[in-house]
C-alpha cells in the first residue's frame, strides 16, 4: 500500500504547521483558555427554551356546562388578558365545570413581569366572574423541558382499551420511580 501525500493547498497549510509548530501549539493552547473562560461564565441550564414563555390560567366553575364556562368565565378572562403587552397567542378550553386559558408571550419577554401583569389584570376579572365560583389561579411556572416525552400508541389491530393498558402497564410503569 501506498500514501499519496496532499498537493495544492492542503500540503500548504501541513508544512506551515510542521514548520511553526511552536506558534501552532500557542494558538491551540489559547483557544482552549478561552474555551474554558467561556465554559465557566456560562449559563447552565438544561436545554435552551424552545417554547415561548407561557402563562396558564385555570378557573373552576362547578355545576356549569361547557357552553356557561365559555360565556361567563373563559371569554371575561380572555378579554381582560388580551390586552396584556407582549402577547402573542392567547388558547383557551371550556369544558364541563372547568375553563383554562393559556396565554403564550414574545420569547424574548420577561416571564416573571408577564406573570406579575397577567396577575393584575386577573384580579379585575375576578370581580366580573359569576358568584360561587373558585377564582382564577395561574399554574405553577414550569420549564418547557418539564414534558421530556410525549408518546402516542396507535393500532390496526387493537382496541383503544387494549393500547390504554399497554400504556398504563407496559410503557409507563418501568418510568415510574
Amino acid at each position: 500500500m501506498s500514501a499519496t501525500l496532499p498537493s495544492g493547498p492542503q500540503a500548504a497549510i501541513i508544512g506551515l504547521a510542521i514548520r511553526f509548530r511552536g506558534i501552532v501549539a500557542a494558538l491551540a493552547c489559547v483557544l482552549v483558555a478561552y474555551g474554558l473562560y467561556a465554559l465557566g461564565r456560562a449559563k447552565y441550564d438544561v436545554f435552551p427554551e424552545f417554547a415561548p414563555p407561557q402563562v396558564s390560567i385555570q378557573t373552576e366553575a362547578v355545576g356549569l356546562t361547557p357552553e356557561q364556562v365559555e360565556v361567563l368565565v373563559t371569554r371575561p378572562i380572555e378579554i381582560a388578558i388580551s390586552g396584556v403587552p407582549g402577547v402573542r397567542t392567547l388558547r383557551s378550553t371550556s369544558i364541563q365545570g372547568l375553563s383554562v386559558v393559556t396565554v403564550f408571550f414574545d420569547p424574548s419577554s420577561d416571564i416573571y413581569r408577564d406573570r406579575q401583569v397577567v396577575a393584575e389584570r386577573l384580579a379585575a376579572a375576578t370581580q366580573q366572574l359569576p358568584q360561587g365560583l373558585q377564582p382564577p389561579i395561574m399554574t405553577p411556572l414550569t420549564s418547557s423541558t418539564a414534558r421530556m416525552l410525549v408518546v402516542g400508541l396507535t393500532s390496526e389491530t387493537r382496541s383503544p382499551m387494549e393500547l390504554r393498558t399497554v400504556a398504563d402497564w407496559t410503557v409507563r410503569l418501568p418510568f415510574q420511580a
